[in-house]
């Protein structure tokens, strides 16, 4: 195999950042979230259903895989302990970025091994970055699209935006002027998922979204990993010392993920992710008015050791979701939907933006 592209060495060095650092957000919003107890539940823990349908897939949990890796030697096993243990519980998936694999074919194993397994909804995934020309670089198109979704057998495509991490990463792209009608001509041949990737979405950007035709939003709040976090740690060891600040300075930037699944409501499958570590997590984010929840940076911890691990950590927020459906009286994720959500500030200030509309 030829030697390692750019690409291929930024993404060896987010895994490796991520599980050797510490680049979470300083505030956890989801403690700002509480669910009212329901001291007669008038139900059985043992019939409680968690499953749920996503862009029409049955899951078997309200639970996605965030996209995480591939694109280099150790994403191969990664991806493939993900994808078996998202199979043995009947959950979604989404794969890291597949920007490598285009651009270096030898790499599309490390992504396509999530077609062996069962996973019931699969999601390959492109940067909204990429679909516009950068410099020399030309842009993504549906070709390139379906070359993705072919490459892992998706059954919809992630658009991510992560206009955040481009601004301090060292290599990273700048244009952003037509990006919009980039995603809308995607969305006119593919089932899409648009998904921030640590700063959250706005109602506005919801509204434009939609209107773009796009079939879900995650909405990747912050609250969980910062990717300006990560490049901070890139940069400080390239000895880039401007974007080194950049990455310091908007370490906690963006909208609250409890936060942006309000504000995203606007008649679409939402997914929470950001920050969510526990099945009690994904509770509060499906009372918000989530469908489902994502889970990245604990799954990625398992799937470096085996899919068994994997298998069992998924099985356990699954218990956490049922405990908390017990105790607010919720047999189906369509009634946990009704269930009323306290929240506090910080994270209530935000809320008043979903008043103003």
């Amino acid at each position: 195999m030829a030697e390692p592209s750019r690409t291929e060495q930024r993404k060896a060095e987010h895994v490796n950042i991520i599980l050797e650092e510490n680049v979470s957000a300083e505030y956890n919003f989801w403690n700002d979230v509480r669910l009212v107890h329901e001291a007669l539940p008038e139900i059985d823990l043992d019939d409680i259903d968690t499953s749920v349908k996503l862009l029409g897939r049955r899951l078997e949990a309200p639970l996605v895989i965030s996209s995480m890796t591939g694109g280099f030697g150790m994403g191969r096993e990664i991806n493939e302990n993900l994808a078996r243990g998202a199979a043995e519980v009947g959950v979604a998936m989404g794969v890291g970025s597949q920007r490598a694999a285009l651009e270096k074919p030898e790499l599309e194993d490390t992504y396509a091994v999530v077609k062996d397994h069962a996973v019931p909804l699969r999601f390959a995934n492109l940067g909204a970055p990429q679909l516009v020309p950068q410099g020399a670089k030309r842009a993504y198109g549906p070709a390139d699209a379906k070359r993705a979704m072919d490459m892992v057998g998706a059954h919809a495509l992630i658009v991510h935006l992560n206009f955040l991490q481009e601004v301090v990463q060292p290599e990273g792209d700048r244009r952003a002027r037509g990006v919009l009608s980039a995603v809308k001509a995607l969305a006119a041949r593919f089932p899409v998922m648009a998904k921030e990737t640590g700063a959250g979405i706005s109602r506005r950007t919801a509204l434009a979204l939609k209107k773009a035709g796009v079939k879900a939003i995650d909405v990747g709040g912050l609250g969980g990993t910062s990717f300006s976090a990560v490049e901070y740690y890139r940069a400080r060891k390239e000895a880039s010392t401007m974007k080194e600040r950049l990455g310091a300075t908007f370490w906690n930037w963006g909208i609250p993920t409890p936060a942006s699944v309000v504000l995203s409501d606007v008649g679409l499958p939402i997914v929470a992710t950001g920050g969510v570590r526990t099945g009690l997590d994904v509770a509060k984010g499906i009372a918000l008015g989530a469908t489902a929840s994502g889970m990245a940076r604990p799954l990625l911890e398992a799937a470096k050791a085996s899919p068994e691990a994997v298998a069992a950590e998924l099985r356990g927020v699954v218990e956490e979701l049922k405990a908390a459906m017990f105790l607010t009286g919720a047999s189906s994720i369509e009634e946990l939907r009704e269930r009323h959500a306290v929240v506090a500030r910080p994270t209530a200030d935000w809320l008043e933006l979903a008043d103003e509309g």
